[in-house]
């Protein structure tokens, strides 16, 4: 849960990156997650822009710096920069849109060419409120999920179902990676080893550090 501290007063800053087709919510994911918003006449995002919000992890303040970009192809160019210093990911289609579906083994490919291999990723099935216009399975996003080796929650933008749980379970297992590292290299309490304040944290060669599969479906 959120707990109220200074804005420049963190222990840890993570980049998460918000990605998929155009439409599939993923402004509102973040309006909703960072200023508890949703907007039904929210448009496409044109270029990038980002939203912070602080959550407390295992004791310590992890401030998520968390961006979106549109999904159109006109945009593509800025893929190298936006995806820069990612550690986690929230790759986002649309449940009652088949094609956002299947357009997330694409996203997912850029997302790997771009980013160090062990970022945290989390699929989101968006729009679960709309029970009775869906057309992905929940079936289908937890065994995609499980091959590619991600989390995996189905969320509601408008509800505000699950989506405090997928940005925290994503920020939760950055953290867990970034400590781990911290252990095994018995600088635990070293100060050399722990990131400064307002410094990105990259994740490399954990690949281990982290259980991943399709979890929290519902």
């Amino acid at each position: 849960m959120a707990t109220y501290r200074a804005e420049d007063d963190y222990d840890y800053l993570f980049k998460v990156v918000l990605i998929g087709d155009s439409g599939v919510g993923k402004t509102n994911l973040l309006s909703r997650f960072t200023r508890n918003e949703f907007s039904l006449e929210s448009k496409s995002t044109i270029g990038v822009e980002f939203a912070t919000r602080s959550l407390n992890v295992d004791g310590k303040v992890i401030k998520a710096q968390i961006w979106d970009t549109a999904g159109q192809e006109r945009y593509r160019a800025i893929t190298s920069a936006y995806y820069r210093g990612a550690v986690g990911a929230m790759l986002v289609y649309d449940v009652t849109r088949h094609v956002t579906f299947e357009n997330i083994e694409r996203w997912l490919k850029e997302l790997r060419e771009h980013t160090d291999p062990n970022i945290v990723v989390m699929l989101i099935g968006n729009k679960a409120d709309l029970r009775h216009l869906v057309a992905v399975s929940s079936e289908d996003g937890t065994s995609f999920a499980e091959r590619e080796s991600l989390y995996f929650m189905e969320t509601s933008a408008l509800e505000a179902t699950n989506v405090e749980n997928a940005f925290a379970e994503v920020l939760t297992q950055i953290h867990h990676i970034v400590s781990k590292k911290s252990v095994e290299t018995g600088d635990e309490g070293a100060t050399s080893n722990v990131p400064i304040k307002g410094e990105r944290i990259n994740v490399k060669d954990d690949a281990s550090a982290v259980k991943r599969g399709g979890c929290c479906s519902s």
